[in-house]
């Protein structure tokens, strides 16, 4: 069928439900009762002569045709709005959209931002933060700067920096930590990768204690506790450098662990733009 043939607000109706698994939020969104979108959609599935979406009780989900439609109309959308987005206020300006995991965002890119603005100015930059888990194509995302160790099936991924992780906590707890065996009296808080606590204290060269207790899903998080003094943080200490300058947390060992690096990643399907090749540049000369 040619895309022609299809109305326009029922392809939106159905790609906003989708996302939302849910009429009534779509209609929100697109300022539309959710009659408005009920009908919308079943025209396009009479149109297609496939069902979107399973009717159930208690709401929506999508079928194996709905969930290959999302992710092609989402993109599409979203492909559109930043051109047309280009043209405000009669300046072309280009859209980039970069995720970025919360610890990096802070502890790296926030302080150099203004540095970038000033040297690309008909690029405006939309960050969104998470704990590095995010759906690169349905999030909109052009880049997605993430640590890991650089294998993501679908991805280019570009290295940018290491990010060895050492322990910190409170200048409080600091007297209590004389040698690395000395965190087995301590508690000692985890993210939800259980295998980080276990690598540092092979680098010590000692046996990890029994690891229980509190875990948090971001180093920010993390570093926060440890400096209210909760416990002990094993953490990407690069990123936190102004506050162990400033002196809300210490480095109690220089013993570090190498987990993986900070890498700047893109679908390999997604062509480079021009704000994208000047973020990536910049970001390379910048490290």
């Amino acid at each position: 069928m040619e895309i022609s043939q299809l109305p326009l607000n029922a392809l939106r109706a159905f790609e906003a439900s989708a996302r939302h698994l849910s009429f009534t939020r779509a209609g929100l969104e697109l300022r539309v009762t959710q009659t408005a979108i009920s009908h919308q959609v079943n025209a396009l599935e009479a149109a297609l002569g496939v069902t979107l979406f399973k009717r159930l009780a208690r709401g929506i989900t999508l079928t194996d045709e709905g969930q290959a439609l999302l992710p092609v109309l989402t993109d599409a959308f979203r492909r559109m709005s930043a051109s047309l987005s280009q043209f405000e206020e009669g300046n072309f300006r280009e859209i980039l959209t970069v995720g970025v995991v919360g610890t990096f965002a802070i502890g790296w890119l926030m302080p150099r931002l203004a540095a970038f603005k000033a040297q690309h100015p008909h690029v405006d930059l939309r960050l969104k933060t998470n704990n590095n888990r995010s759906d690169v194509l349905l999030d909109g995302l052009d880049f997605f700067i993430r640590f890991g160790d650089g294998a993501w099936q679908g991805m280019d991924a570009l290295h940018l920096m290491a990010a060895p992780l050492s322990p910190v906590c409170a200048p409080t707890l600091r007297e209590r930590l004389r040698k690395p065996a000395d965190l087995a009296h301590v508690e000692l808080l985890r993210s939800y990768r259980i295998d980080e606590w276990p690598l540092w204290f092979k680098a010590a060269g000692i046996a990890p204690p029994n690891l229980r207790g509190w875990m948090f899903d971001s180093s920010l998080t993390l570093v926060e506790a440890a400096a209210r003094g909760v416990g002990v943080a094993l953490v990407p200490v690069a990123m936190f450098v102004s506050d162990i300058a400033a002196g809300r947390i210490v480095q109690p060992f220089a013993i570090t662990a190498d987990i993986g690096s900070y890498w700047l990643t893109r679908l390999k399907s997604r062509a480079e733009t021009q704000a994208m090749k000047a973020f990536r540049q910049w970001l390379q000369a910048q490290i």
